[in-house]
């Protein structure tokens, strides 16, 4: 084997064991955090947005399809309160019929040029309409118009294809508020463990748990640390 794996573009590119970062920030102490995941969550969420993160609310969501296979993808946070986090999706996409099966998810939030990620796991239940439509509203009319056109996660013909149906659309609302699809809302993770890890250097990273079991939304929530 080569020192060297060839890249897409042609060229060498680093072999991918002597690809890793020396991670060198403070440590993370149980006495340095809130009593609440929620709380320090909002902390590091800002945090991130101050230093000038790409897409900090961004997430990968993982859920587990009917045949028990894994699948995860990229969503965006759009809400969070103290019961949970929310993002929106077409109720008729491969994680939404993953759901409708197994009402569990787990989300990463990757905030490597901090040296830190969220990972939160829980039940998963749907928005009410009221507060999807409160959220629709609020989103760009090229948005609510590309929702409308696209079957997410299902298969079709071309591009093109795509295209002519949102040109469809637009000329089918002109003048008019695009209205909110029934096939499309939103999911809360209510969370029963948030972990908090940063990277510290020789690997021995920092990871707090916070974990309330399945006591519901009122139990009290204890913190753990993990190894490495």
């Amino acid at each position: 084997m080569s020192d060297f794996e060839v890249s897409a573009a042609g060229g060498p590119a680093p072999r991918l064991a002597e690809m890793r970062v020396r991670y060198v920030p403070g440590p993370l102490l149980e006495r340095d955090v809130a009593s609440s995941p929620f709380e320090q969550f909002r902390t590091w969420l800002a945090e991130a947005v101050a230093v000038g993160l790409p897409e900090p609310n961004a997430m990968v969501v993982s859920t587990v399809d009917p045949d028990g296979r894994p699948s995860s993808r990229h969503v965006l946070l759009k809400e969070l309160d103290d019961v949970g986090f929310v993002f929106y999706t077409n109720l008729g996409s491969r994680k939404a019929r993953a759901l409708a099966v197994h009402p569990e998810a787990s989300l990463c939030f990757p905030w490597f040029p901090m040296s830190r990620q969220v990972v939160v796991g829980g039940r998963v239940e749907p928005v009410d309409r009221a507060t999807a439509g409160e959220y629709w509203a609020e989103r760009p009319r090229e948005s609510q118009l590309g929702a409308w056109a696209s079957e997410q996660s299902r298969p079709v013909a071309s591009r093109e294809a795509l295209r002519e149906r949102l040109t469809a659309l637009e000329q089918r609302f002109v003048g008019s508020p695009v209205p909110l699809p029934d096939f499309w809302g939103g999911f809360r993770v209510v969370p029963d463990t948030v972990e908090l890890w940063q990277g510290q250097p020789g690997r021995m990273h920092d990871r707090l748990r916070y974990d309330r079991g399945r006591g519901g939304v009122d139990a009290r929530w204890t913190l753990t640390r993990l190894q490495p």
